[in-house]
C-alpha cells in the first residue's frame, strides 16, 4: 500500500493505515525533534505530540502538499511551541550532590536502541549539533529541511513560500557557516561534506 492510500485509509479513520505511518516517519520525527529540543527526553515528548496532533487533524490534510511536508510543518509548530514553554519555565540541573557534598550526574537512561543517539555519541556529531544550534533560526530550519529531514529544494521553497533560489542560497550560506565552525572546532573537511 503507497503512502497516498495509507494517508487517505488514516483519514477514514483507519486506525492500522495511522500506525503504518507512525511507523514510517517516527524515527524522522524524532530525529527532526531532537535537532531542536537538544535533549532526548524533550524530543520524545515532542515527537509524541506531534502524532497525536497528526492523529487528531489528519482529515484537514488537505493533500495539496505532500505528508512528509506537512508533518514536518507540524514537527517545527510542536517544537517551537516546547522550547516556548520551555523558556518560562525552570530546568532542574541533573548535577545533583550527595550526603557528603560530593556532586554527581544522574543519568536519564532510555533501554531502547536508538540509531540517532548512537550517531549523536561522535564529537563529529556533537559538533554539527551545536553550530546548527548556533544558526540563525531561518538557516537552522532550512538546514534541517534539506539536510536532516531530507526534503527536496522545491518541498522547502513550497512550505515556507519562497523561491528556490532563495532557498538554494541561504542553505549554502547556512552550510558555509557551518563549515566553518567545524573548522574552528578542529573537524579536518575530508571528515564531512554538504549535501546538494
Amino acid at each position: 500500500m503507497d503512502e497516498k492510500e495509507l494517508v487517505q485509509r488514516a483519514k477514514m479513520g483507519d486506525e492500522k493505515a495511522f500506525e503504518q505511518l507512525v511507523t514510517a516517519y517516527e524515527r524522522k520525527v524524532y530525529a527532526t525533534a531532537y535537532r531542536f529540543m537538544s535533549n532526548e527526553a524533550d524530543a520524545m515528548d515532542a515527537a509524541q505530540d506531534v502524532f497525536v496532533r497528526v492523529f487528531r487533524f489528519i482529515g484537514k490534510f488537505n493533500e495539496d502538499s505532500s505528508f512528509s511536508t506537512w508533518l514536518y510543518r507540524i514537527t517545527i509548530n510542536v517544537c517551537k511551541d516546547n522550547l516556548k514553554k520551555r523558556a518560562g519555565r525552570a530546568e532542574l540541573p541533573l548535577e545533583v550532590q550527595d550526603d557528603e557534598g560530593e556532586s554527581y550526574y544522574h543519568e536519564i537512561s532510555d533501554s531502547r536502541y536508538d540509531p540517532v543517539e548512537v550517531y549523536e555519541r561522535s564529537q563529529l556529531s556533537r559538533d554539527i549539533r551545536e553550530g546548527i544550534e548556533a544558526l540563525p533560526e531561518n538557516y537552522k530550519e532550512m538546514i534541517i529541511m534539506r539536510d536532516v529531514c531530507g526534503m527536496t529544494y522545491e518541498e522547502i521553497s513550497e512550505e515556507l513560500n519562497l523561491e528556490i533560489g532563495t532557498v538554494k542560497s541561504r542553505i549554502s550560506r547556512a552550510r558555509e557557516r557551518l563549515r566553518k565552525k567545524l573548522l574552528q572546532n578542529g573537524n579536518k573537511p575530508a571528515s564531512f561534506r554538504s549535501n546538494g
